[in-house]
């Protein structure tokens, strides 16, 4: 059912097997906490394949096949020659021949396909510019904990709308029965093709699927506010156009004060809430903006659930690196 699969975007699994993963990295957390062994993949090699930079995905990776017994290895853009001298398939090959698994942190969904395809191991996306499967887990799994349960809850996704986590939020909403709002200034829409497939799963579990311009009355019934950086690894020439359109969608004091009843916030990180990075100061110089796509006063609120969704990140890798590459009992679900 999962061992030997590769985990490259969530709708290739199904509402019961992502409710699986969720359930199964809140199980992994707890033995965590209480300190007991977990060494599901002990003595296996774990190959880490970054073309992008990354904190929070690296770490988690890391810790987590450390924790299950296995080795990582980390292999970053300067230590390989993927696609440069070396084509992906011969490198997928040679690593598969060497690694129980591999996991991809880069820029094309097709490149960690191609590596998925030849490897013979399983390849897990630790994010593309398409998609960012790994990132769903951790945040479903944020708002399970929170809430109780997922069917039902309404998540709003407030700025760029066609990012690989905007796309990602709607295809795991939609498996899960959790109503999911994109508010989005319409140059920022996504696919139409994307929104039409996600409409189809959400017929299958009663799930809601919105894209809107009008933030304002998005947010009014949202128990989930999520936001993401309005540029995104890759499109720094795109600054002033994205702080132009973003900055009706930032999340500040005036927008949380609609929304009827209790919230979390949840993002996937780095934010740039504050003037306290070399980004932050350029912003500030370049355009007058000192906080962006969330203001600090709601970044540090008691709605805030970021840095526990970052955490979550590590156990829910955990829980899809088990899954899949750990030769568990696992029945027919």
């Amino acid at each position: 059912m999962f061992q030997g699969r590769s985990f490259l975007k969530t709708k290739d699994f199904t509402t019961h097997e992502v409710e699986y993963l969720i359930d199964f990295s809140i199980h992994l957390k707890d033995l965590k906490k209480r300190g007991i062994p977990h060494e599901y993949m002990k003595k296996q090699n774990i190959c880490l394949l970054f073309e992008k930079t990354s904190t929070r995905t690296r770490a988690a990776f890391t810790v987590a096949a450390t924790d299950l017994g296995a080795s990582p290895e980390y292999l970053g853009v300067n230590d390989i020659q993927l696609g440069k001298k070396e084509s992906v398939e011969d490198t997928a090959i040679v690593l598969g021949s060497m690694f129980d698994g591999i996991e991809f942190r880069g820029f094309s969904q097709e490149m960690v396909e191609e590596i998925a395809k030849y490897a013979g191991v399983p390849v897990w996306n630790g994010l593309t510019d398409e998609w960012h499967p790994t990132q769903m887990i951790a945040d479903y799994m944020t708002v399970k904990e929170e809430f109780g349960e997922l069917k039902g809850r309404k998540l709003v996704y407030c700025g760029d709308g066609r990012n690989n986590v905007a796309n990602s939020l709607l295809v795991a909403g939609a498996k899960l029965g959790v109503h999911v709002t994109i508010a989005s200034p319409e140059e920022l829409f996504p696919e139409a093709a994307l929104i039409k497939e996600v409409k189809e799963m959400a017929k299958e579990t009663g799930s809601k699927i919105e894209v809107t311009a009008d933030i304002d009355a998005a947010v009014v019934d949202a128990d989930v506010l999520y936001t993401d950086v309005w540029v995104s690894m890759g499109e720094e020439d795109k600054f002033e156009e994205r702080v132009n359109l973003l900055k009706p969608y930032q999340i500040n004091r005036e927008l949380v004060e609609k929304i009827n009843g209790d919230y979390i916030l949840l993002h996937c990180l780095p934010a740039f809430h504050d003037t306290q990075t070399e980004y932050g100061q350029m912003i500030e110089e370049r355009f007058g903006v000192s906080e962006m796509e969330i203001t600090d006063e709601v970044f540090r609120s008691k709605n805030a659930r970021q840095f526990e969704q970052a955490e979550n990140r590590m156990h829910s890798i955990k829980a899809i690196m088990a899954a899949t590459n750990g030769h568990l009992f696992i029945p027919k679900i």
